[in-house]
């Protein structure tokens, strides 16, 4: 049986990062993904949005490899050519008590390490953005968007120019932890069957459900995962914005907020949906709750202006009405099986934070070594 030395499972954006940081650390790689191309689910199905860092608890995973894995993203873009900018965000608040609120998330993001952040009245927000209502607005210039899929083919390109190898329609069926690494066996087309020193979980929404075939990985190191289902609608004709727009938060999530692409076309979402399996349709009957938030705070939304876009599903660690969690990065000091390192719950911000994701995975197996 052949031996390799890392094994990455997953060719989404944070796969394909850590995959990268792996080959120019020198380590031989091999990426494997169930799917016929590269990052076909959370990492193709989201809102593209280079985040800032904004509402993360402080201290937590989410607050720092965001901020952190922004910083280098940009970097990164600017390097490798990959389309982005840096349009900024407005997050709009209505009456006293969300102003007094955006105040708090003010405070909030700069304790996280936010840049540049600027609180404006609403007739400097409506100078920024004249088709916009409030009262008041936070800033955000760092806040940004990005073409996830360039950057996915940059960070496979950069990964296989070290030696880095791809190996697409080849769904994991069993790994074995064994004293000298793990037993890992796939199928497909062209099954494998290989022996390799490290393993990084990076499979996104099936990452619990690998984790559980883990042979010899304690059960009670695997979380219960939950998929939670965004709906986004397009806004037919262009934007009369620049920049992203966020309402206040919502106790569910960021609320109805307007994101927009690198072509300047709008898209509006998500809305919580939770699912308890993989679907993506989206429902046109959801339109109208969507078009009701939007005008609070662009009252001049036409009528019949959004048409359904396209959903995406979030790798949740907790369920309705539970708080949300952090990211779960889990390696030996955990579970007790050196070369083993699970990626779990990385959810959103994880397209911001992948590099800096990327990062922790090498560190961490650095220290096991």
């Amino acid at each position: 049986m052949e031996t390799l030395d890392c094994v990455v499972i997953g060719a989404g954006v944070v796969g394909l990062a850590v995959a990268r940081g792996l080959a120019l650390a020198g380590r031989e790689v091999v990426i494997v993904d169930a799917a016929d191309a590269i990052g076909t689910e959370t990492s193709s199905r989201n809102s593209e949005v280079i985040h800032a860092g904004i509402y993360y608890p402080a201290g937590s995973l989410k607050a720092r490899l965001c901020v952190s894995g922004r910083r280098q993203l940009y970097a990164y873009c600017r390097d490798r050519g990959v389309a982005h900018r840096a349009c900024g965000k407005l997050i709009v608040a209505h009456g006293d008590d969300q102003v007094a609120q955006l105040t708090r998330i003010e405070g909030h993001a700069r304790a996280n390490g936010v840049e540049a952040l600027a609180m404006i009245d609403g007739a400097q927000a409506r100078a920024l953005e004249p088709a916009l209502r409030c009262d008041a607005a936070l800033l955000s210039p760092v806040t940004g968007i990005i073409d996830s899929h360039g950057l996915m083919l940059a960070l496979l390109g950069e990964a296989q120019d070290h030696g880095a190898m791809l190996a697409l329609k080849s769904p994991v069926a069993r790994i074995t932890a064994g004293t000298q690494g793990f037993a890992l066996q796939t199928g497909g087309e062209e099954p494998m069957q290989v022996r390799t020193r490290v393993i990084v979980n990076s499979a996104g929404l099936h990452a619990p459900a690998l984790a559980s075939r883990i042979d010899g990985l304690d059960p009670r190191h695997v979380p219960t995962g939950h998929l939670c289902k965004g709906n986004y609608f397009t806004l037919t004709g262009r934007a009369p914005f620049s920049r992203l727009i966020y309402p206040v938060p919502e106790a569910a999530g960021l609320g109805v907020h307007l994101t927009l692409d690198l072509a300047g076309q709008g898209r509006f979402g998500p809305d919580v949906q939770w699912i308890d399996r993989i679907d993506y349709a989206v429902d046109p009957a959801r339109c109208a709750g969507f078009a009701e938030a939007i005008r609070a705070y662009w009252p001049g939304l036409p009528d019949d202006a959004l048409a359904p876009g396209y959903s995406g599903i979030r790798p949740k660690l907790g369920g309705p009405g539970e708080p949300a969690a952090d990211f779960v990065i889990q390696s030996a000091t955990t579970h007790g099986l050196p070369g083993l390192i699970n990626l779990f719950g990385i959810e959103s911000p994880g397209l911001t934070s992948s590099l800096a994701i990327a990062d922790e995975v090498l560190a961490r197996l650095r220290a096991e070594a």
